[in-house]
């Protein structure tokens, strides 16, 4: 039910291009030209990523250069003093909230309490407008990637599977405030009920932040 969209960075694009046969321009070309063709392309060597380096490791580096070190800490949006030489990244998940023209904003805590994933966080009518608001802070070392998946089931049947990409954010003082794009609940007597649904939060690394299990209801529209 829920599509992402990306709030902070773009990865490098690429992309490649195809070239067409071009042997019969070619074949005319006299033996000489092929003593003057380019010789092949020495095989590419592989890339071997370095070690993983903490924040605070990589500051250090430069701590005899006043400039570097302050332009550094300007970039990733974070004080050396903060930094605790962790390698992993940790994605604090502050609550998460829901935006309607029905209702205006509801906001819940997380983690919520296992009493609180039985009960209705929210109901929308059918064919509403919506929007999920997420509030998070990242700690230690920049997260790459982070992306969400959100399964929904009712009456026991998987009903809807989406995904997507929130991007990549580096530790900073204040929390991020990351809002989805905005969605539209079905409609019909079939579509009105009480949902179940598991939201979750991973990175590049496969590393799982968050996994949240909540229930929603969709009613008649007035």
């Amino acid at each position: 039910m829920m599509d992402g969209g990306k709030k902070e960075e773009a990865g490098p694009s690429h992309g490649g291009a195809t070239w067409d046969k071009r042997k019969e321009e070619e074949q005319g070309d006299s033996e000489e030209d092929d003593h003057h063709q380019d010789p092949p392309a020495a095989a590419a060597t592989s890339f071997v990523p370095g070690p993983l380096l903490s924040l605070k490791d990589q500051i250090e580096k430069d701590k005899e250069d006043e400039s570097l070190r302050r332009w550094k800490e300007k970039l990733l949006g974070c004080l050396e003093s903060d930094l605790d030489g962790q390698m992993e990244p940790e994605v604090k998940f502050h609550s998460v909230g829901i935006l309607s023209s029905d209702f205006g904003e509801i906001n819940t805590p997380l983690p919520i309490k296992e009493e609180q994933s039985n009960s209705v966080l929210f109901t929308l009518r059918e064919g509403s407008e919506y929007r999920l608001k997420l509030t998070f802070s990242v700690l230690h070392n920049i997260v790459s990637g982070l992306a969400y998946t959100n399964i929904v089931w009712k009456a026991g049947l998987q009903v809807d599977q989406s995904k997507g990409m929130l991007g990549t954010f580096a530790p900073q003082r204040e929390p991020y405030i990351h809002m989805l794009e905005e969605e539209t609940t079905p409609s019909g007597a079939l579509a009105r009920g009480t949902y179940t649904a598991k939201l979750k939060f991973m990175d590049d690394d496969k590393r799982c932040h968050l996994e949240l299990n909540y229930s929603f209801e969709i009613s008649k529209a007035r």
